[in-house]
Parts: structure tokens; sequence; C-alpha cells
């Protein structure tokens, strides 16, 4: 949103940006920005009502899709707030089961959202300072720097033991800071039998 608003653009995925704005600076209400799966690449950026028009969903169904959306946007704020963290902005992946709306990913984690250390926010904001941030955006960031912005054509840079093992690192930071408890490993099986495990049993009671 901030990418397009410095360049003087209001409009975000066919949602009108108030004026006057700084980078940071909540909106007045939360705002929802859809994006539906391209055919190959990225996610695709699109407005409400290009998402009727162009019949991916329902009305009746977008209508709930929205209303679980700020839902568990409130919760997670709430969630966000008593560690003392405020929730910026973050993602929900929808689908269906047998006619039932269901998240499709996991919802408030680095991967999918951002938050910024509550202790300060409004003094750094006044100060025109950068907020301090919990997400994967050191990721993101280490990528530009060697050349990478997931573009066609563009390969993959090599990420040293050091830097996975850095990455690690931060990560059981921000679950131990997100969720407020001490991040324990499952070692007792391999990583994807222990979720094909749990899809089956999934899909065992569904």
């Amino acid at each position: 949103a901030w990418r397009l608003y410095k360049t003087g653009q209001r409009m975000i995925c066919g949602m009108q940006m108030p004026e006057g704005m700084r980078e940071n600076d909540p909106f007045p209400l939360p705002i929802i920005t859809p994006a539906t799966k391209a055919e190959e690449g990225h996610d695709e950026d699109i407005s409400r009502e290009e998402i009727l028009e162009r019949g991916i969903v329902r009305e009746a169904v977008l209508n709930e899709l929205e209303r679980k959306t700020r839902i568990l946007f409130e919760i997670g704020s709430a969630m966000a707030r008593k560690q003392g963290l405020i929730l910026v902005d973050t993602k929900y992946e929808f689908g269906t089961w047998r006619d039932e709306i269901l998240v499709m990913d996991e919802i408030h984690t680095p991967d999918s959202s951002r938050y910024f250390l509550a202790d300060g926010y409004a003094d750094r904001q006044k100060k025109g300072v950068a907020q301090q941030q919990l997400s994967k955006e050191f990721v993101r960031e280490w990528l530009m720097a060697h050349g990478f912005q997931g573009l066609e054509g563009q390969v993959m840079p090599h990420m040293g033991q050091d830097f996975v093992q850095e990455i690690s690192k931060r990560y059981i930071e921000l679950f131990e800071k997100v969720t407020g408890k001490t991040f324990v490993p499952d070692l007792s099986e391999q990583p994807p039998l222990r979720i094909e495990k749990a899809i089956l049993n999934w899909l065992q009671t569904h």
C-alpha cells in the first residue's frame, strides 16, 4: 500500500486510501485488499467488483469471506496487544471443502503478517523514524540485496548454512514473542510425515 501511496495513487484493490497519511500510519478502519490465485506466477491483486464481475465467487460467499476476515483480524489484533505488539497487516487464504469455507494456510505468523512493537510506536511515528517490526522482512531484504525479487528469469541465490541458522534463530524468537510461549522443537518424526499425518487425521474427522 505504501509503495503505491507514495507515488500519488490513492486506490488499492478498489479501496480508497485517505489523504495525508505517512508510512506506517494506521488506516481509520482496517481495509481488505483481495487477491486471487493466478494461473502462474504471483497472486493477482483484484477489487471486490472484479471478483463479482469475473464470477470467481458469489456475492454471498464474498460477503462471508469479508466477515470472517474482519473477525480473524480482530482476534489477531487482540492477541498481539496482549504480547505488546501491533498486528499491522496480514493475509488470510480461503478455500472450500464440501461447500464449507475454510482457512487454507497459516495465520498470524511472520510469513503472513507484520507486527510492530507497541512500546514506542507513537513516538517513532511522531519522529518519522522506522518502526521496530517482527516479520520475515529481513529475509526479503537479504534476497533483494543479492539481486533476487522473485521476477521471471531471476535465479534464487544460495543461502549459506550460517544464514539459514540465523533465520531459524530469528523465527524462534518471533514465535516466542508472538505467542508468549517457549519454542519446543518436535523431533519425533520427519516434518513431511508429521504434516501428512495431520492432514489424514483431519480428513478422517471431516
